[in-house]
C-alpha cells in the first residue's frame, strides 16, 4: 500500500513540462506627473537634491566642506580665475555625489540579490567622487599657498571671518545631523546661521561666495524639514543592513 502511494506522487514520464507563455503580470501605471513646466521641473530637481542630502552621509560632508570654501572665498581677495575654479570644483563634487547616489538606487532597483559586478559598479562610482574630492583639496591648498602673502597681511579680517565662520559651520552642521530634532532647535540653528551669514556678508570680499554659503545653509535647512517627515527609525542593535548588491549606504 505504501509503494502504491509513493508511485502516485511521482510525476509520470510522459507529463508535459510547463511552458513559458511569455505573459507577465501587468505593471501598475506610472503615476501621472502634476506638471511639466519649468517650475515643476525645478521642484523635481530640488526634491532629488534634498533626498540626496537626507540619505547620503557623504553629501552632507561635502556640504560642510562647501561652506568652508565659501567662507574662505568671502574672506580672502581672490582673482577671477581662482574664484571660478573653486566654485566649479565645489559644484562638480555635488554633481558627482548626486550622480553616484542615483547610480546606487538604480543598481539596487535592478539587482535584487548580491552580485559582485554590482558592488564593483558602486565602488567605481564612489571612486570617481573620491578622485574629484581629492583634486579639489589639492586645488584649494594651491590657492591658499599662492595667496599666503595676502592672507598674512589681513590678520584682523581673517580673525573676524574665523570668529563668525566657526559658529556658522556649527549651525550648518547641526541642521545636517542625521537625526530628527525638535522644530524649535532647527529654527534656532537656521536663524543663527542666517544671522552669521548676514554678518559675514557685511564685509565680504566676494558676494558670490557669500551667496553660495547662504544657499548651502538653505539646502541644509530644507533637508532638516524633509527629515522631519520621515517615520522614526525603530531601534536596532546592529548597523545599517547592506543593500542587495553588497554595498552599505553612503
Amino acid at each position: 500500500m505504501a509503494k502504491s502511494s509513493k508511485a502516485s506522487r511521482r510525476p509520470s514520464l510522459g507529463a508535459t513540462p510547463p511552458v513559458d507563455t511569455g505573459r507577465r503580470p501587468a505593471l501598475p501605471p506610472y503615476p501621472r506627473r502634476r506638471g511639466l513646466g519649468p517650475w515643476a521641473t525645478f521642484v523635481h530637481a530640488w526634491n532629488g537634491l534634498i533626498h540626496t542630502v537626507v540619505h547620503q552621509r557623504n553629501m552632507r560632508i561635502h556640504l560642510i566642506a562647501g561652506v568652508l570654501v565659501g567662507l574662505v572665498g568671502a574672506g580672502i581677495p581672490l582673482g577671477l580665475a581662482e574664484k571660478v575654479t573653486l566654485i566649479f570644483c565645489v559644484l562638480l563634487i555635488f554633481f558627482a555625489e548626486i550622480l553616484n547616489s542615483a547610480l546606487e538606487q538604480l543598481v539596487d532597483l535592478i539587482i535584487q540579490q548580491y552580485d559582485d559586478k554590482a558592488r564593483l559598479a558602486k565602488d567605481a562610482a564612489a571612486a570617481a567622487v573620491l578622485v574629484l574630492a581629492g583634486g579639489t583639496v589639492v586645488i584649494f591648498a594651491a590657492v591658499l599657498v599662492n595667496n599666503w602673502a595676502t592672507i598674512s597681511n589681513r590678520g584682523p579680517q581673517i580673525a573676524r571671518q574665523v570668529a563668525l565662520g566657526v559658529p556658522l559651520t556649527v549651525c550648518h552642521g547641526g541642521l545636517l545631523l542625521a537625526r530628527r530634532k525638535p522644530l524649535a532647535l532647527d529654527l534656532l540653528l537656521f536663524g543663527g546661521a542666517t544671522g552669521l551669514c548676514a554678518a559675514t556678508t557685511a564685509r565680504t570680499e566676494s558676494p558670490v561666495f557669500s551667496a553660495l554659503t547662504y544657499l548651502l545653509v538653505v539646502v541644509a535647512a530644507a533637508s532638516a524639514l524633509e527629515r522631519r517627515k520621515l517615520p522614526p527609525a525603530p531601534p536596532t542593535g546592529g548597523g545599517p543592513a547592506p543593500s542587495a548588491s553588497g554595498s552599505a549606504p553612503g
